[in-house]
C-alpha cells in the first residue's frame, strides 16, 4: 500500500535529521543536572486529563513516566467529562490502560451552556486545593486550552506548584486561544509541537530556555499503532462487516463557545450534507462545551442515531480511533485531530467553521468557513472523498515523550520557583517623568499682533520649538482663515516634533473676557476685532480647549510662569512695544478687574493736557512712552529737520522709527533727549501710580524699549514714590517672547494643574 510505504519510510528516518531533534544543547547546558542530582530526589509528577481528548496527548506522556520508576513518580488526577455516563465514564478507559487513578474530581456543572462552564471552573477550583495539598507534586502536568485545565493551571499557580504545559503556543481562533494563552502564562515549562508555537510562545515572552519543541506526544502513539494489520476488524466492528477501507467518514464536530448559534446552524448543514452524500458515517458526539446540548438535538431530530448509514458514539478508545481516522475516505468537522493526527496518514480532511482558524495545516485539509446551505459543504465532500494526500510531519516525529522526559530530567527544583518573562528590548517610557513632561507637553500659541500674526509650538519648559510669522490681515474672515491654517500647519509640525499639544493659548490686543474668550473692544491696531468669539471657531476646528485672554496679561502669565516673576506672589508686566500694556499678578492670581480692563496700564492718564491716545484720550502712558509716540515724535523733528545729528547714519529712503529718536538723543541731540525725558518721566510716573495702588514687590519692564526705559524709571521711582515703595525694584525681562509665551503659559498651567 503506497500509504503505508510511505509512512514505513518516514518513521525510518532517522530523528536526527527531523527539526524536531533541533539541537537544544545551549540551551540545556545552562540547566544540565548531574546523574548525581538525579538519583537524588525521584520528580513527583501529577498529570492531570479532563476528558478524552486530552488523555489521547497525555498518555504517552505517563506511559514514559511510569517506564521509568528510578527517575519519576506518577501520579494520575482524572476530573472533568471523563467521569460522566453521557460521555462515556472515560475514566475506565485510563484504568484500562493499567494507570492507578489517584484522584477523581466531579468537577463538571451540567447544562452546557456558558454560565454551566463558568460554574464548573468554579466547582473545579474549589475541589483542587485539598487534592493538589494531599498529592504535593512536584510539576503538574496539563494539556492545551481546556477551561478545566485552567482551573488546574490556576489553582496549582496559586499553591506554588511547578506547571508544565504541553502544545500551547498554537493559534485555533475560538475561545480556547484565550485559555491556552492564559495556561502558558500561568506555566512554568512549555512542551509545545511546531516551530510555529515555540515563535509564538517566545512572542509572549515566555523564557526560551524553558520552551521544549517537542512535537505532539499523541503521534508517538499513533506512528507506531496506525497500520496494525487488523485495522479492518475495527473498522468492521464499529461500521459494519460491509464496510471497505477508504469508503466511509468519520465526522466530528465540536461548538464554538464565542458563537453558539453559528455553531448549530453549520452542524445541521453538516448533517444534511452528510445526509445527501450517502456514505457510511461515523459520528461522534461533541464534547461537553456550551452548546452541544444543543447540537446533539439537532442530530436526533434529523434521525441520525437510527439512520442505517450513520453509526453515533460518545467514545472510542484512541487506538481504534486512529485506525478509523487513517484508512477513512475522509474526516468532515472541526475537531484539532483533523488538522493534526488525520495529517500524518493522509487522509483527506473537510474542516468546518472556525475552531481551528490559524491552526497549521498540511495540504491534506480544505476549509469551508460558512455557508448558507449544505450545497457547499457537499461539494467540499465530493472534491476529497476517497482522496489520499502525503503524509504530513508538521506536528511530530514520534519522539516527543522522550524529549519531553528528558526535559523534565532538567527541572532544577532548587530554581527560584518565581518564573521571569524575557520581554523584548523596548523604549523606556517616561510618561510620568518630569523631563519627559516638560519636553513632550506642549501648547500652541497664538499672538495677534498690530503687524503680524504669530502663531509658536511652546513646551513645558518654555522653549519656542518651531514658530510661524505672518502678516496680518484687515478683515476678520481672512484673520480668521489664517489663524486656522497657521495652527493646522503647526499641529503637523508638532506631531513630527513628539509634541502633545495640550490646548490653544491667544493673545490678542484689546479687552478681553477671558471665560467666555471674547475679543470685547480692539485697539485701532487690529481692525474689525471687537465682540469676536475667538475661543468656539478654533476649539470647534481644532478639537481643543482654547483660552484668550489679553496680550499684556499674557506677557504677566509668562512672567509667572517662566521668568522673573516665577516664585513672586505680587507683581507687575509693564510692555513697552508699539503700544503699552501690562498685567498685574495679585496673590499669584491674574488681576482681570469687574469688566476686564484691570490691567489696561498704557492707558493710566499722567497729564490732563498731554497728547491724544489711540484710545481717544488724552495724556496716557502710551501716548507718550509707546514705540508708536516715540516715532510720531521722530518724524516731527525729522519733518523739521531736527532729528539727524552728526555722526548718525541715516538713508533718505529709510523709515522714521522710534529706534532714530533714541540714536539721535544718545548723539546729543537736545531735542531728541528731551523727548524720551518726557517719554520716562510719563512711564516712571505711571509705574509709581500703580505701586501706590496695587503695592507689588517687582516690576518687569517687557517689550522692544524696556532695556531703554529701566534704569531712568527705576531712578524715578526712588526719588518720587513713597518710602514704602522706593525700594521696588524695576527689571527688564529676559523672555524672548512673553505674548507667545504668556498664550502658552494660559494652556500648561490649566491643562496639566501641577506645580513643579
Amino acid at each position: 500500500m503506497q500509504l503505508r510505504c510511505g509512512m514505513e519510510s518516514h518513521l525510518c528516518t532517522n530523528p536526527h535529521e527531523l527539526y524536531y531533534q533541533r539541537t537544544r544543547s545551549e540551551r540545556m547546558e545552562k540547566k544540565d543536572v548531574t546523574e548525581h542530582n538525579y538519583l537524588k530526589k525521584k520528580l513527583r509528577v501529577c498529570v492531570a486529563t479532563c476528558n478524552r481528548a486530552d488523555y489521547s496527548k497525555l498518555a504517552p506522556i505517563m506511559c514514559g513516566i511510569k517506564s521509568h520508576p528510578d527517575d519519576f513518580e506518577l501520579e494520575v488526577m482524572v476530573l472533568g467529562s471523563h467521569l460522566i455516563d453521557d460521555y462515556g465514564n472515560t475514566f475506565r478507559l485510563i484504568e484500562q490502560d493499567g494507570f492507578e487513578i489517584g484522584s477523581k474530581l466531579h468537577t463538571i456543572v451540567r447544562g452546557e451552556d456558558e454560565a454551566a462552564m463558568v460554574e464548573s471552573v468554579g466547582l473545579a477550583l474549589v475541589k483542587l486545593p485539598d487534592v493538589l495539598q494531599r498529592l504535593h507534586p512536584d510539576i503538574l502536568v496539563v494539556h492545551g486550552d481546556r477551561f478545566d485545565a485552567l482551573a488546574l493551571a490556576t489553582a496549582a499557580a496559586l499553591m506554588n506548584i511547578r506547571i508544565l504545559h504541553v502544545e500551547g503556543g498554537e493559534v485555533s481562533g475560538t475561545i480556547d486561544d484565550s485559555i491556552r494563552h492564559a495556561i502558558s502564562k500561568l506555566a512554568h515549562y512549555h512542551a509545545c509541537c511546531t516551530p510555529r508555537a515555540e515563535q509564538y510562545l517566545i512572542a509572549m515572552c515566555e523564557d526560551h530556555s524553558r520552551i521544549l519543541l517537542a512535537g505532539c506526544p499523541s503521534y508517538d502513539k499513533l506512528l507506531s499503532t496506525y497500520h496494525k494489520d487488523n485495522y479492518m476488524d475495527v473498522i468492521k466492528s464499529w461500521l459494519g462487516d460491509t464496510v471497505q477501507k477508504h469508503d466511509y467518514i468519520v465526522a466530528l464536530q465540536h461548538p464554538v463557545t464565542t458563537d453558539i448559534q453559528h455553531s448549530i446552524k453549520i452542524y445541521g448543514l453538516m448533517l444534511d450534507a452528510l445526509l445527501s452524500f450517502n456514505k457510511k458515517t461515523l459520528i461522534l458526539f461533541p464534547n461537553i462545551d456550551a452548546g452541544s446540548k444543543e447540537m446533539v438535538r439537532v442530530m436526533r431530530k434529523k434521525g441520525i442515531e437510527q439512520h442505517p448509514n450513520f453509526r453515533a458514539v460518545k467514545h472510542i478508545p484512541f487506538e481504534q480511533f486512529i485506525q478509523l481516522v487513517c484508512h477513512a475516505g475522509c474526516m468532515i468537522g472541526n475537531s484539532s485531530c483533523g488538522v493534526r493526527e488525520a495529517g500524518a496518514f493522509g487522509t483527506a480532511v473537510v474542516n468546518l467553521g472556525t475552531r481551528q482558524t490559524g491552526r497549521e495545516t498540511g495540504e491534506n485539509v480544505i476549509h469551508v468557513r460558512d455557508a448558507d446551505t449544505h450545497n457547499k459543504i457537499y461539494h467540499a465532500l465530493e472534491l476529497q472523498f476517497g482522496k489520499r494526500y502525503p503524509c504530513g510531519k508538521i506536528y511530530g516525529d514520534g519522539n516527543a515523550v522522550t524529549r519531553i522526559l528528558k526535559f523534565l530530567r532538567t527541572i532544577d527544583l532548587d530554581e527560584p520557583l518565581q518564573k521571569t518573562f524575557c520581554f523584548p528590548p523596548v523604549k523606556d517610557s517616561f510618561s510620568q517623568d518630569i523631563d519627559h513632561i516638560l519636553e513632550t507637553q506642549s501648547a500652541l500659541a497664538v499672538d495677534l499682533g498690530g503687524t503680524n500674526l504669530r502663531v509658536a509650538i511652546v513646551c513645558m519648559k518654555g522653549k519656542i520649538l518651531k514658530k510661524y510669522t505672518q502678516p496680518n490681515p484687515k478683515t476678520f474672515e481672512d484673520r480668521m482663515q489664517l489663524i486656522l491654517k497657521m495652527c493646522f500647519e503647526a499641529m503637523w509640525e508638532a506631531v513630527r516634533l513628539n509634541c502633545r499639544i495640550l490646548g490653544v493659548g491667544v493673545s490678542t490686543g484689546g479687552r478681553v473676557n477671558p471665560q467666555e474668550g471674547v475679543v470685547l473692544h480692539s485697539t485701532k491696531l487690529i481692525q474689525e476685532w471687537s465682540t469676536i468669539d475667538l475661543r468656539t471657531p478654533i476649539s470647534d476646528a481644532m478639537h481643543l480647549p482654547v483660552w484668550v485672554d489679553n496680550d499684556g496679561n499674557c506677557a504677566a502669565l509668562a512672567e509667572k510662569k517662566f521668568g522673573h516673576g516665577k516664585g513672586v506672589e505680587n507683581f507687575v508686566t509693564i510692555i513697552t512695544g508699539t503700544g503699552i500694556g501690562g498685567g498685574i499678578i495679585h496673590h499669584s492670581e491674574l488681576v482681570h478687574g469687574s469688566t476686564f480692563c484691570a490691567a489696561e496700564l498704557g492707558h493710566i492718564m499722567v497729564s490732563l493736557e498731554g497728547p491724544e491716545c489711540s484710545c481717544g484720550s488724552r495724556g496716557c502712558i502710551e501716548a507718550y512712552a509707546s514705540g508708536m509716540a516715540l516715532q510720531r515724535e521722530a518724524k516731527r523733528l525729522h519733518d523739521e529737520d531736527l532729528l539727524k545729528v552728526e555722526g548718525m547714519d541715516m538713508k533718505l529712503s529709510e523709515p522714521v522709527t522710534a529706534a532714530h529718536l533714541i540714536t539721535a538723543a544718545s548723539l546729543g541731540n537736545p531735542k531728541a533727549d528731551a523727548i524720551l525725558n518726557k517719554a520716562c518721566t510719563a512711564l516712571g510716573v505711571g509705574i509709581i501710580n500703580i505701586l501706590h495702588i496695587v503695592n507689588p514687590s517687582l516690576v518687569i519692564l517687557s517689550g522692544v524699549l524696556a532695556s531703554y526705559y529701566q534704569n531712568p524709571v527705576q531712578h524715578i521711582v526712588h526719588g518720587r514714590a513713597l518710602l514704602s515703595a522706593q525700594s521696588i525694584k524695576v527689571v527688564t525681562s529676559d523672555l524672548e517672547d512673553p505674548a507667545l509665551l504668556g498664550a502658552a503659559s494660559m494652556v500648561l498651567d490649566y491643562t496639566t494643574r501641577r506645580t513643579y
